[in-house]
């Protein structure tokens, strides 16, 4: 029994989404095995689809080895993150001290009550969404420099900085 090749080989765009729809659950599932973070997998599985797109050429034909294939390629993204967190750890602690020294020219109940609502936020924060609010906002970091400073493409921290932003609004404005 043969298995069908994934996609025609001329049509790259065709042959990415029949890899993407073929391989991306069971690959997601894979990466959140290894991390045990669902944010974190799902980030290593844009990733592995990124540098598929950019090798499309060089994936097998054949389904077997191109899952194969793109189960190298994610091991290999991941062990890349591991490493190049492990070579430069972001420093979150700068977040939790400009938020607990945040300076209020009024002690009114409502100050009080947001600021602790605010602190509350931000320790619910996950670590991913810390490290992006820290680089963007504390550190004065670009999207750009904080995408090559993280190791994510830029429409991760994007996101992140999106729902980290609207999580802390939340908090802040929700009634008490």
């Amino acid at each position: 029994m043969t298995i069908p090749s994934v996609a025609p080989v001329g049509d790259p765009q065709a042959r990415m989404a029949a890899l993407h729809s073929a391989h991306s659950s069971t690959l997601l599932n894979f990466l959140h095995a290894l991390t045990g973070e669902r944010h974190t997998a799902e980030d290593l599985l844009q990733e592995t689809m990124i540098r598929t797109w950019r090798s499309i050429e060089t994936v097998p034909d054949e389904y077997e080895n191109a899952r194969r294939w793109l189960f190298k390629v994610a091991r290999r993204v991941t062990i890349d993150a591991f490493r190049m967190r492990q070579s430069r750890p972001i420093e979150t602690h700068l977040l939790d001290y400009y938020v607990t020294h945040f300076s209020a020219a009024d002690d009114t109940t409502e100050t009080v009550v947001a600021v602790d609502s605010l602190l509350r936020a931000v320790h619910d924060l996950s670590e991913s969404h810390k490290t992006v609010i820290a680089e963007l906002y504390f550190a004065g970091r670009s999207t750009l420099e904080t995408a090559d400073r993280l190791g994510v493409p830029i429409g991760t921290v994007k996101s992140r900085a999106h729902y980290a932003l609207r999580t802390l609004r939340e908090a802040v404005t929700a009634p008490a």
